[in-house]
């Protein structure tokens, strides 16, 4: 069963669409979360069907009655009836059994410790995802979907796969989830401190996965998604918090989502255009996300551990403490991704290279780095690698090259604002214009 966002019916406002939607995308893995704890892993399709349910019916009643006070509690119990009912239509006596535990673990206080119990009911459920018996493309696939709520089309950008491929993917990997879970003792309630350290990996990368949804959204008409960005942040603060959990990299990755989060509120202009680093005012950076990042960041390095987070949380440390994008050291940036390449190879990381190269050293030299690294087939039609092939040769003056890929780039690009940025190039192309452009 596929969670999706229900079409509103006629008589139902925008607005109240919206926020059903606000609602759906912060809340769906929560609720899954929280009923696969209440009724069992076996039951995981039942949980996706009462939180769809929840939704739907929220739809209907919320415009007609108005928002509840709490809107969580009212997803809660609705979704938690839902799955009551179905359960007192195949049998009495397995109800009454769910009912009678839902209370002793309502009475049951909070723990702290993930040695026994994850406090959190979504970080459990990530960690359930993450199992280390299942492919990591399935994990990443699974917890993006039954965690963070993603569509087929984001999980299918975020990852480089096809829509159908995800699909088969996610049919498959929820199955033997249900399997997993049901057979093994401490799935759920009490993962051993080895088995957590086995899925942390995964588990950072889904966190990471969904704060870039939140800052670059894949959404046409909403470039920026901050309640998804939130999110991540909460889930990498518990992620630090954990006995297990809390290892240098998680520190990383929590000091890089803070170093990003800080420019949050300057990324896009009055008319929600989206504006690039060099036309961001670092005036309005937030600095109270700066300073925990740097407090985070003194953590990660406290040690002899240097993951990927490292290396991309020093290079927004950088961007961070730059006066100006003019005195930004460059130098630093470009050396950082060559340790992140051979750390952890990837072409979006020699992309994101040749871009900081052209800063150093001009596009020709970013364009000789892009032309001997060709992307692999599987980034192919890559939107963002075309967009910057088309800039570094505006920049270097070889116009007609630079519309062939910069019109690719409006074809493929996501969303309206990213479209509009890759427009105002194209046309400083036409009008013969190779200049950075700064929009005050």
């Amino acid at each position: 069963m596929m969670l999706v966002v229900p079409e509103p019916p006629d008589t139902v406002g925008a607005s109240s669409s919206v926020l059903v939607e606000h609602f759906f995308r912060t809340e769906a893995g929560r609720l899954t979360a929280h009923l696969v704890r209440r009724f069992g892993a076996h039951r995981l399709e039942l949980c996706e069907d009462a939180v769809q349910s929840a939704l739907e019916k929220a739809l209907l009643i919320w415009p007609r009655r108005g928002t509840p006070e709490n809107p969580s509690a009212w997803l809660t119990t609705a979704a938690r009836n839902f799955a009551l009912d179905r359960l007192r239509a195949s049998t009495r006596v397995e109800v009454e059994a769910d009912e009678e535990a839902l209370s002793a673990h309502a009475s049951e206080p909070p723990r702290a410790s993930l040695h026994s119990e994850i406090a959190d009911d979504t970080l459990r459920m990530l960690l359930v995802c993450c199992d280390e018996e299942l492919p990591v493309q399935t994990r990443l696939v699974l917890a993006l979907k039954l965690v963070c709520g993603f569509s087929l089309r984001e999980i299918a950008s975020r990852l480089f796969l096809g829509e159908e491929a995800v699909q088969k993917v996610i049919s498959r990997g929820r199955e033997r989830l249900k399997e997993l879970m049901t057979r093994a003792d401490d799935a759920w309630d009490a993962p051993s401190p080895a088995r957590i350290e086995q899925r942390l990996t995964s588990a950072q990368h889904v966190v990471y996965l969904l704060f870039n949804e939140g800052y670059s959204s894949q959404k046409v008409d909403e470039p920026i998604r901050r309640e998804l960005c939130e999110e991540a942040l909460r889930l990498g603060q518990l992620l630090v918090s954990g006995t297990e959990t809390g290892q240098p990299s998680s520190f990383a990755l929590l000091s890089l989502l803070h170093f990003l989060a800080a420019r949050l509120d300057t990324r896009l202009d009055a008319a929600g255009h989206l504006l690039l680093l060099e036309e961001q005012d670092r005036s309005r950076w937030d600095q109270a996300h700066i300073r925990e990042g740097l407090r985070c960041f003194s953590l990660a390095t406290s040690g002899d551990t240097f993951s990927r987070y490292h290396g991309e949380a020093a290079i927004q440390l950088e961007h961070c403490l730059a006066p100006s994008f003019a005195e930004t050291r460059w130098s630093e940036i470009v050396e950082f991704y060559e340790i992140l390449e051979r750390l952890a190879p990837s072409p979006l990381y020699t992309l994101n290279r040749a871009i900081a190269l052209a800063q150093l050293e001009g596009p020709r030299v970013a364009l000789e780095l892009l032309e001997t690294n060709k992307p692999p087939a599987w980034l192919g039609g890559y939107y963002l690698w075309g967009a910057t092939l088309g800039e570094l040769h505006r920049q270097n003056g070889e116009f007609l090259r630079a519309e062939h890929y910069l019109e690719q780039a409006i074809e493929l690009a996501p969303t309206d604002a990213e479209k509009e940025l890759f427009r105002r190039r194209l046309e400083q192309c036409r009008a013969g214009s190779s200049a950075r452009s700064r929009r005050h």
